[in-house]
């Protein structure tokens, strides 16, 4: 979502920020917000007004409101109007400080919002940035399923049918956690991104032949998780005898989601495999990269070693050497 209208923060989920609304009733549908970041124009009430955006919510606090009062009502007056013909989205005023008349006639000239909490200025911004970034990020939304398994927010995609939500079944019953089946929401916050479900789907699964499940019911609060960050995908295929599929690990494929590469593994479907239980030593073998240890780069350096005791390991030229290796290996089988 790139923009909101100012009418969210005095929404049901923005309770937190305590704001009240002093003025602009008809304009804060038609305000937008369009950063998380927040301002305070200091240096706009003193004149300098080229750095001012539009689309930030403007904090007023102690030390704006007492630069004010040290001007004249003339020199008020103009350094507030000078400040909001910037087209501004809206003031938010913290502390409940007096607001000055001067600023209640500009805010009505230029038809600004004009809020009001009774938080100090610096929980003021950390409430209303965690707020405002958590609707400004970047949304899309993926087939799949999002799970939490050994804490590894993990994300299983494949064509409709292929096994993910009887997968995602066993995941449940061993003990992990779901976060959204079918329709999953993926947001990007900063640098790495986060999943959820939505309202309508949130702690239903469906499994072909039994119909739409609530887990939350069936398998308590434990079994469900409203959100996950994504930090790892799977992917089910269908087995393919004449596709080459990583036999040592040191293949390392990635899936872009928002601009974001993950980590990601290719897990082929055929009979008598328990995905369940592959899905979870991918999660602890991802676990053991995390802490810095790759068994499958240990293993390729230890061979090495073996194959060539006098020379020092090379990882990367010994990995190709490997994956040809294995190509070839199964083109002989």
């Amino acid at each position: 979502m790139d923009r909101i209208p100012v009418s969210e923060l005095l929404s049901e989920q923005a309770k937190p920020l305590r704001l009240k609304l002093i003025y602009g009733k008809g304009q804060v549908r038609e305000r937008y917000i369009t950063s998380f970041r927040i301002q305070k124009p200091g240096l706009g009430l003193a004149g300098y007004t080229e750095h001012i955006h539009g689309g930030r919510v403007q904090i007023l606090g102690n030390t704006e409101i007492s630069y004010l009062k040290t001007l004249s009502s003339e020199k008020r007056a103009f350094s507030i109007s000078n400040l909001a013909r910037r087209g501004l989205c809206c003031f938010v005023v913290t502390k409940n400080l007096n607001i000055p008349k001067e600023l209640l006639s500009a805010v009505r000239e230029h038809d600004i919002p004009l809020l009001r909490t009774d938080l100090v200025s610096s929980k003021a911004i950390e409430e209303i940035t965690a707020y405002l970034s958590e609707r400004l990020a970047p949304e899309t939304t993926t087939h799949g399923v999002m799970m939490d398994v050994f804490g590894i927010g993990t994300l299983i995609l494949g064509r409709s049918g292929i096994g993910k939500s009887e997968c995602a079944v066993e995941l449940i019953k061993r003990g992990h956690r779901l976060v959204a089946d079918d329709a999953v929401t993926v947001r990007k916050k900063q640098d790495y991104l986060v999943a959820c479900s939505n309202d309508l789907l949130r702690h239903h699964l469906e499994v072909r032949g039994l119909g739409i499940l609530n887990i939350k019911d069936m398998f308590g609060v434990t079994a469900i998780r409203q959100k996950k960050k994504v930090e790892m995908v799977i992917r089910f295929v269908d087995w393919d005898e004449a596709e080459g599929y990583d036999r040592l690990g040191l293949e390392r494929n990635t899936y872009e989601l928002l601009d974001t590469m993950l980590p990601m593994i290719i897990l082929p479907i055929t009979a008598g495999r328990n995905m369940a239980v592959i899905v979870e030593v991918a999660a602890r073998n991802h676990l053991l990269k995390l802490m810095g240890y790759d068994s499958a780069r240990d293993f390729s350096e230890r061979l090495m070693k073996r194959i060539n005791p006098g020379r020092k390991s090379d990882y990367e030229t010994f990995e190709e050497e490997i994956i040809m290796r294995n190509i070839m290996d199964r083109g002989e089988e």
